[in-house]
């Protein structure tokens, strides 16, 4: 029932900027958090920003710390993460996932998308 899919992917060059949409559906509970994560070939997944229902956007890692923002519009349903001032090592495929009565973002949400590749070219 809950699905989340990302759209807004791409090539861009470095220097430039992005802005992510996780759109979702199904969900039970008006209480729920919304974690972008990012896994770059060859390394591990990794936690990027993390949004609350409650709360708004709680967590960045340093890494995208002065750079990303995470932020929604509920009335359609959406998640949105905007990358400013992209790098090269922002290259990898990001994801959407959530959790149901929940604030707390970690790897082991319940929910998942399936991905967009963000290129980001030196």
């Amino acid at each position: 029932e809950v699905q989340l899919v990302e759209s807004g992917g791409g090539l861009v060059q470095a220097g430039g900027s992005l802005e992510l949409s996780c759109k979702f559906s199904g969900f039970t509970a008006d209480d729920y958090a919304i974690g972008w994560f990012r896994q770059a070939p060859g390394k591990a997944r990794e936690g990027v920003s993390c949004f609350s229902s409650s709360y708004g956007n709680t967590h960045n890692a340093d890494s995208v710390k002065g750079r990303f923002t995470a932020s929604s519009d509920s009335a359609k349903n959406t998640v949105y993460l905007q990358m400013n001032n992209l790098k090269p090592e922002d290259t990898a495929v990001y994801y959407c996932a959530a959790v149901m009565e929940s604030s707390l973002c970690t790897q082991g949400m319940d929910y998942w998308g399936k991905g967009a590749l963000v290129n980001v070219s030196s």
